[in-house]
């Protein structure tokens, strides 16, 4: 298969030649999406740095299915999918079109993994929209959801993500939305706030991953099973660590690699962001 002439064939969305980076983010709590901190500000810096995409494709850790499927309707609808919060949370909508040439064009890159344009059940949940909203507050740039196939382990998921590449060179922003750290079950409540406050294997696996990121040393990190406990309590499920995966997938050699946002919260949650590229 001619990647680059599948590319041309399924879409009119992907015009610009100049290459985008692709970003990890923390997306943390709902209310991030309505608050005014310095994770919000990291998400905005993130977007201002680099040139605006002509569409996004999303793997976010909230869509977590039995294979693997993409969003391929006009109109996707926000999704709001948590409970327990404020009113003003639930009335958010983030409009963004969709895009089923991107779909389609997805779909043909990760061949012969057989995947599913899901047009009609899906949309956006809070891991895009409530980062998207920040970046991208006009809602006026098409946005793909893939989901994370939840039976395949870390590793298939990075291969997999190398087939995505090709996008980055047509004017795609790949964003992968999740967080490193992320027990929710061990959360210290009363300091959900609390900005640098982590518990030590919170430091600990939040130390050892970021080495492995600056230091390229992926294999590691698809291999978060075999590391030590500290990893075992920040991903106790995979969900939230996979989307990272999607995203260093991306590098090319040489490319540089940035953190962002990278603070513990809650004792046990890490914001800890990455692009990828510049």
């Amino acid at each position: 298969m001619n990647i680059e002439k599948e590319i041309e064939k399924y879409t009119e969305v992907l015009k610009t030649s100049e290459k985008l980076p692709a970003l990890f983010v923390g997306h943390g709590s709902p209310m991030n999406a309505i608050a005014n901190n310095t994770f919000v500000d990291g998400f905005q810096n993130a977007a201002n740095s680099i040139q605006t995409p002509q569409a996004i494709l999303c793997i976010s850790a909230h869509w977590f299915t039995p294979g693997t499927f993409l969003t391929g309707m006009q109109h996707p609808k926000t999704i709001h999918d948590f409970g327990g919060f404020p009113r003003e949370l639930y009335q958010i909508e983030y409009p963004a079109p969709g895009n089923k040439d991107l779909a389609e064009t997805t779909q043909q890159l990760l061949s012969p993994n057989p995947s599913i344009i899901d047009d009609s059940e899906w949309g956006l949940d809070h891991g895009s929209w409530s980062v998207l909203r920040h970046m991208y507050p006009e809602a006026t740039i098409p946005v793909v959801q893939l989901s994370i196939d939840y039976t395949k382990p870390a590793s298939y998921h990075f291969e997999l993500a190398k087939q995505l590449r090709p996008l980055r060179e047509k004017g795609v922003l790949i964003v992968g939305s999740g967080n490193i750290v992320h027990n929710l079950r061990m959360v210290d409540w009363k300091n959900v706030d609390k900005i640098d406050h982590g518990y030590e294997w919170a430091s600990e696996a939040r130390e050892i991953v970021n080495k492995a990121i600056i230091s390229r040393n992926y294999q590691s990190l698809t291999d978060y099973k075999k590391l030590s406990t500290s990893l075992q309590l920040a991903i106790p499920t995979p969900d939230h660590f996979l989307p990272l995966l999607y995203v260093l997938s991306q590098e090319n050699k040489n490319e540089p690699i940035n953190l962002f946002n990278d603070h513990l919260v809650g004792g046990s949650l890490s914001m800890t962001s990455v692009q990828v590229g510049e």
